[in-house]
C-alpha cells in the first residue's frame, strides 16, 4: 500500500514558544509544577516519534484488513490494537483527558501531539477521541456510583466509550429520536429500546467492554429535544463492584462500508432487542414539565468533538500537502517556460505547482492557527481564576468551534484534491497515499452534524449570543488589530486588506438584518454556508498576520543567512499570499448577498428531475 509519514512539527514549535502566551498556561496551578516552555520541544518531538514508529505504521491495514462484521461480531485489524494499547499505556491516549491525572498535558501542547497521531492513522484516532469524550460526560454529570463503574477504565483505554444520536428515522433532526427509557425499580436505572446508526466504534475487538452514552426519551417526557435524557449503556453489564456481569442485550446488526477511513468500524446497534438492555441516567431524570437534561449534557461533548473533526481534516490536509511538496521536489517533468531549450526540472519549478502548493501551505497554517488559539481558550477558561477573563474566553470559544468544524472540514476536501493534482495521473493511483487521504477527509464535513448545520448555529445563534455583543466583541478584535498594525513594515497593504474586509463583513450582516426584517427569511439559509466560509476567511486572515509580524521581526533578528530563515520567511509569503488571494473571496459573498438571488428558492422542485 501506500502510506507515506511525511510530517513536521516546526510549525507547532513556532505557535506554542512565539506566538501563543504558554507562560501564562503553564503558571497556572494545573501545570506549574510539570511543565515549562522548555519542555515543548522534547514533548512534540517524542510524540512525532510515536506517530511515526507506533501509529502510522498500522494505516496499511486500513484498507488492507478494515472493519469487518461477521456473525454479530466486529473485528479490527490486529495492528490497530497494538497501537491503542501502546497510545493509552503510555499517556498519548484518553488518560490525559482526565484532569485529576497528574502530569496531565494542557490541551494546546497535547493536541498537537495528538494531531501527529490522527495524520498516522486517522480510521484509528475516533476509539481514543470519542472514548475519552464520553468518560469525560461521565465525570462531569455521573452519579458517584456510575463514576467509580466507568471513568477509571474508560480514562485507561480499558474500556472504550460511544457517543449515540443518530437514528435511522432521525439524523440531524435529534429530537424525532425513537429510542426509549423505562423506570426500573432501581434508582437511576431505566430499562432502553431501540436502534441507533452512524455509530463509531459503536462494536469492535479493541476492549472487553463498550460504554455507550445514548439519546432516549423517558416515557411520558415532553416532545422534541427538550425531553430527551442521556443514558450510560455497557455493552456488558457491570456490577456494584466494577466486575463484568454477562451481555446487556446490546448488539451491533452491521457496519457501514465507506469510501475512507475503514478500519473505524461504524455501526448500527440495537439496543434491547431482547428487553433486557439497562443504562443509568446522568443527572436528573425528566422534571415535572417533562424536561430532560440530555442535549445540553450531549452538547458539552459534541462541541468538543467539533474541534476534533475540524482538528482531524486539518490533520489529513497536512499528511497530503507534505507529500505533495516530497513528489513535486522529486519528479522531474518539463522545462521553464522561460527557457524552453534547458533541462527538464523539478515539477516545484513551475508556477502553476508553485501555487497549489503554496495554497495549500497557506491554509494549513491558517487552519492551523485557528485551531490552536481555540485551543488555548480552553485551557485559559479551564484554568484561569480572573471571572471575566473566563467569560471573554468561552464567548471566543462558541464563536470559533463551528468555525473550526465547517471551514476546515470543508477546505480539506478542496485541498487534499488539489494534493493529489500536484502528483497529476500518479495522485490517482493507489500506489501514493494521496487517494487515500481524499477518501478519509471527506467524512468531517458530515460528522458532529453537518457544515450546514454549523452555518446556521454560527449566523442563527452566535451573530445573536449577548444580544450581538458577543459576536460584535470577536470582529472588533480583528479590526483593532488591523489598526493598530497597519504601519507594519512590508504589511501595510495586507492589513489595509483585512480592515477592508471587517468592513465588508460588517455590510454583510446589515444586508441579512434587512432580510430578516423584510420578513424574507430564508435569505438567512441560503446564505449561511458561504458566510460561515467568509467568517473562516477572515478569522484565519488576522491569525496569519499576527504570525507574519512575529516572523518578520524573527528575520531582522536573524538574518538571511540564517538556516531558520526559510521557515520564517515562508511564514510571510503564505500570510501574504492568503490575505491577497483568498481573503478577497469576502468581497464577492458581499456582492452575492447583497444581490439577493432568490433562484434557489424560486426553481420548482420537478426542474431538478427533467
Amino acid at each position: 500500500m501506500a502510506t507515506n509519514f511525511i510530517y513536521s512539527s516546526r510549525d507547532h514549535k513556532f505557535i506554542l514558544k512565539e506566538w501563543l502566551d504558554m507562560e501564562k498556561i503553564f503558571n497556572f496551578e494545573e501545570f506549574k509544577d510539570c511543565y515549562s516552555v522548555d519542555d515543548i520541544d522534547n514533548i512534540l518531538d517524542q510524540a512525532l516519534k510515536v506517530a511515526r514508529e507506533i501509529t502510522a505504521p498500522s494505516r496499511d491495514d486500513n484498507e488492507k484488513v478494515q472493519a469487518r462484521f461477521d456473525e454479530g461480531k466486529v473485528t479490527v485489524p490486529a495492528s490497530f490494537k497494538e497501537a491503542y494499547r501502546f497510545l493509552n499505556q503510555n499517556g498519548w491516549g484518553a488518560s490525559n483527558e482526565n484532569e485529576e491525572t497528574e502530569g496531565h498535558l494542557p490541551q494546546t501542547l497535547f493536541r498537537a501531539c495528538t494531531e501527529y497521531q490522527i495524520a498516522a492513522n486517522a480510521a484509528l484516532m475516533p476509539y481514543i477521541l470519542a472514548s475519552a469524550g464520553a468518560a469525560g460526560l461521565i465525570a462531569h454529570y455521573g452519579s458517584e456510583k456510575v463514576k467509580n463503574l466507568f471513568k477509571e477504565k474508560m480514562y485507561s483505554g480499558d474500556w472504550s466509550g460511544t457517543m449515540c444520536l443518530t437514528e435511522p428515522n432521525a439524523g440531524s433532526d435529534v429530537g424525532d429520536l425513537l429510542t426509549r427509557a423505562y423506570p426500573t425499580d432501581e434508582e437511576g436505572v431505566y430499562r432502553i429500546k431501540g436502534t441507533k446508526c452512524f455509530i463509531t466504534g459503536g462494536d469492535q475487538d479493541i476492549t472487553e467492554n463498550i460504554i455507550h452514552l445514548v439519546l432516549a426519551r423517558v416515557e411520558g417526557a415532553k416532545p422534541g429535544t427538550k425531553g430527551i435524557s442521556l443514558f450510560v449503556v455497557p455493552k456488558m453489564w457491570v456490577d456494584d463492584d466494577g466486575n463484568i456481569a454477562g451481555s446487556n442485550d446490546v448488539n451491533c446488526i452491521g457496519i457501514e462500508h465507506k469510501m475512507g477511513i475503514k478500519g473505524s468500524a461504524t455501526c448500527v446497534m440495537a439496543f434491547g432487542e431482547d428487553s433486557r438492555c439497562r443504562g443509568y441516567i446522568l443527572g436528573n431524570p425528566p422534571n415535572a414539565e417533562g424536561k430532560g437534561e440530555g442535549m445540553a449534557q450531549m452538547f458539552q461533548m459534541m462541541n468538543g468533538a467539533r474541534m476534533e473533526t475540524g482538528h482531524a481534516a486539518l490533520a489529513e490536509t497536512v499528511l497530503a500537502y507534505y507529500n505533495a511538496v516530497a513528489y513535486a521536489s522529486e519528479r522531474i517533468q518539463g522545462r521553464p517556460i522561460t527557457n524552453p531549450r534547458s533541462e527538464r526540472q523539478p515539477i516545484i519549478k513551475h508556477e502553476d505547482i508553485r501555487r497549489m502548493l503554496l495554497d495549500l501551505k497557506a491554509y494549513v497554517e491558517a487552519m492551523r492557527a485557528l485551531i490552536f488559539k481555540t485551543y488555548y481558550y480552553f485551557d485559559v477558561a479551564a484554568c484561569s481564576k480572573d471571572q471575566d477573563e473566563v467569560q471573554r474566553v468561552k464567548a471566543r470559544i462558541e464563536v470559533n468551534t463551528p468555525i473550526v468544524k465547517a471551514y476546515c472540514s470543508d477546505r480539506a476536501w478542496e485541498l487534499t484534491a488539489e494534493a493529489m493534482q500536484v502528483f497529476g495521473g500518479n495522485g490517482y493511483s493507489e500506489e501514493y497515499p494521496v487517494a487515500e487521504l481524499c477518501r478519509d477527509v471527506k467524512i468531517y464535513s458530515i460528522w458532529e452534524g453537518t457544515n450546514y448545520i454549523q452555518s446556521m448555529d454560527l449566523i442563527g445563534r452566535k451573530w445573536m449570543m449577548g444580544k450581538g455583543k458577543v459576536f460584535a466583541d470577536w470582529l472588533a478584535e480583528i479590526e483593532e488589530f488591523a489598526a493598530a498594525n497597519a504601519a507594519e513594515a512590508g504589511l501595510e497593504k495586507d492589513m489595509a486588506i483585512l480592515k477592508r474586509a471587517v468592513e465588508a463583513y460588517k455590510e454583510i450582516q446589515t444586508t441579512i438584518a434587512s432580510y430578516f426584517m423584510n420578513q424574507q427569511i430564508s435569505m438567512m439559509p441560503l446564505y449561511a454556508t458561504r458566510i460561515l466560509q467568509a467568517s473562516g476567511d477572515l478569522i484565519c486572515g488576522q491569525l496569519l498576520l499576527e504570525q507574519a509580524v512575529l516572523a518578520g521581526k524573527k528575520i531582522d533578528e536573524l538574518g538571511n543567512d540564517h538556516y531558520d530563515y526559510p521557515f520564517y520567511s515562508g511564514k510571510v509569503m503564505a500570510a501574504r499570499y492568503f490575505i491577497r488571494n483568498i481573503v478577497p473571496n469576502l468581497f464577492k459573498t458581499l456582492e452575492v448577498v447583497k444581490e439577493g438571488d432568490t433562484s434557489v428558492l424560486d426553481i420548482k422542485e420537478e426542474a431538478f428531475t427533467v
